[in-house]
């Protein structure tokens, strides 16, 4: 088994030794939740808030020494996103503004615009959190916010085996391939579909297989309070609810100015 199996979400994780990395896990997750809360509630046509937002990101980036090149890399991910939000304008009612002879719905203009940036700093501050915070440790901050247990349960199977099944579709789709089967084509799709199925199949017949060896040795669905750490400090909430409460101070003023 690879070392990411071993080490979850460890091709994220930028080791350092800052205060980010030191602060408890469950301040890290409940401050990046709160974040993204806050900039989801800005007004949909007020944009300065951005830069403020922007401003406390770069700062906390700075202080957990994480490259803003690869911070900015994931950002790829809503690429294909991008390509329906470019259509709002298109479709969207209302008043239009003409460019190069093309009418935009001004609506669909803020709304996209909108759209796209509080995606992106969603991505950027979960970036912060996965470079600061080790995926076990996000599960154990979820445990200690009393997330209930069926979800950290999930989630905790899902960034652990995750490694696991890539590799048994790797095996899969290698001993297709040596049998001749190499579906490229939509009359192939038969082959895929048997593919997929058989993944399921191993992936439930594996999860079943761990789940009863972990339920014999005394799992009972949430971590022991032995691996799950120490409450916080008052302290470390004041810090890591700093930057929720900045955010907080410029949603209020763009609702109140908007």
């Amino acid at each position: 088994m690879s070392g990411a199996a071993h080490n979850p979400g460890a091709d994220l994780l930028i080791p350092a030794d800052t205060p980010l990395h030191r602060a408890a896990p469950q301040c890290k997750v409940a401050a990046t939740a709160l974040c993204i809360l806050l900039v989801a509630c800005t007004p949909r046509d007020t944009y300065w808030p951005y830069l403020g937002y922007v401003l406390a990101l770069a700062v906390v980036t700075y202080i957990a020494q994480i490259p803003a090149t690869m911070l900015l890399r994931r950002l790829v991910v809503e690429i294909p996103f991008v390509f329906f939000v470019v259509l709002l304008p298109f479709l969207a009612t209302g008043p239009k503004i003409h460019v190069l002879g093309v009418p935009l719905a001004i609506a669909g203009l803020q709304s996209g615009a909108s759209i796209v940036l509080k995606a992106s700093f969603g991505l950027l501050a979960t970036g912060v959190l996965a470079a600061t915070t080790p995926l076990p440790e996000v599960i154990t901050g979820l445990e200690r916010l009393r997330v209930p247990k069926i979800f950290t349960a999930v989630a905790s199977f899902m960034i652990r085996y995750a490694e696991v099944l890539n590799s048994e579709l790797n095996r899969l789709r290698t001993a297709r391939a040596c049998r001749g089967a190499d579906p490229r084509w939509l009359w192939q799709a038969r082959d895929t579909a048997l593919c997929v199925g058989a993944l399921f199949v191993r992936a439930f017949e594996r999860g079943e297989r761990v789940y009863l060896a972990m339920a014999s040795r005394g799992y009972e669905g949430s971590l022991p309070a032995t691996l799950t750490g120490e409450p916080a400090k008052r302290g470390t909430w004041a810090a890591a609810l700093t930057v929720p409460t900045i955010f907080a101070a410029l949603t209020a003023t763009a609702w109140a100015t908007a």
